[in-house]
């Protein structure tokens, strides 16, 4: 009779731990499959989108300033030259859908922006990366006298479109790349450039000490310039990559970025499409981005 009472709780015993152990690797695989953190601190490194999205209901507001390139010192590098600027607003619709409209100084340049969360990175890796996409049409609010000949002049000529596809990785949570193949379309150029822009984007972003990171940007444009045609007086121009490293310190609410980079077109359908700074001639200049959560 013992033997069978013993029997039977010891059967009860192993049941329950077999059970409990059961029970708790599932929760871990369940957890495991959750989301990563967000692998950037913001929705912008520099001044390529990343894959991250802002929450339902989220509200940023993003200042990107750029100084003049730095030249001598009689300007203090750039600080008292003329400078670029940009204020963007961005929602969030949904966890995976955001909306932005900003305003741009230069060549007054007014952007509606949009961005699609695909894929996230789970903790377990059965989702090995992040996948968004990102689009925007931009708006060339200058005169008209600034877009050719008056009679050739028609409204459309003010537009321009990307479309980018970015890929990201976050290792351990301490480092974040991305890669992102970009296509840039203007509507009307200038003599020498080209309506159809295409690139390959890298960037990163490397924790180094509590909240403060270091960040760099690499665009490499694909296609050359438009062919000379000498007999029309008209030249190519040569356009450059897109370089840019700094340093990010973050908060809850709060993202600092100050950076130097070989270009101060802020908005990036312009930078790929007409950066004509030479990094390999020491065309630099500083910038800075803030962003604010709500």
């Amino acid at each position: 009779m013992k033997r069978n009472i013993y029997l039977t709780v010891l059967t009860c015993l192993i049941t329950f731990v077999f059970t409990a152990v059961t029970f708790s690797q599932e929760k871990e695989e369940e957890e495991d499959n959750r989301p990563i953190r967000p692998p950037f601190e913001t929705v912008l490194l520099i001044d390529n989108q990343t894959t991250v999205n802002l929450d339902k209901g989220a509200l940023l507001l993003e200042i990107q300033h750029r100084f003049s390139q730095i030249e001598k010192i009689d300007d203090l590098f750039g600080i008292y030259g003329s400078a670029n600027t940009r204020l963007g607003i961005t929602y969030g619709i949904t966890d995976k859908i955001q909306l932005g409209f900003g305003t741009t100084r230069d060549y007054m340049l007014q952007d509606l922006e949009w961005k699609y969360s695909i894929l996230t990175q789970t903790r377990s890796g059965k989702i090995p990366v992040s996948l968004s996409y990102y689009g925007n049409v931009v708006l060339d609010a200058r005169e008209s006298k600034n877009f050719g000949p008056e009679e050739n002049y028609k409204f459309i000529h003010r537009f321009s479109y990307m479309n980018q596809l970015i890929v990201s990785r976050n290792f351990g949570g301490i480092a974040s790349f991305q890669l992102a193949p970009t296509f840039v379309y203007y509507n009307a150029v200038m003599e020498g450039y080209r309506n159809a822009n295409a690139s390959i984007y890298f960037g990163g972003r490397v924790q180094v000490l509590g909240m403060s990171s270091i960040v760099f940007e690499y665009d490499q444009p694909l296609l050359k310039p438009q062919d000379n045609h000498p007999e029309e007086g008209i030249e190519a121009n040569d356009v450059y990559p897109n370089i840019g490293l700094g340093i990010e310190v973050g908060t809850s609410t709060h993202a600092f970025r100050v950076f130097v980079s070989n270009y101060d077109a802020i908005v990036k359908n312009r930078s790929i499409a007409f950066n004509g700074n030479n990094p390999f001639d020491g065309d630099f200049q500083f910038g800075f981005n803030i962003s604010i959560r709500f």
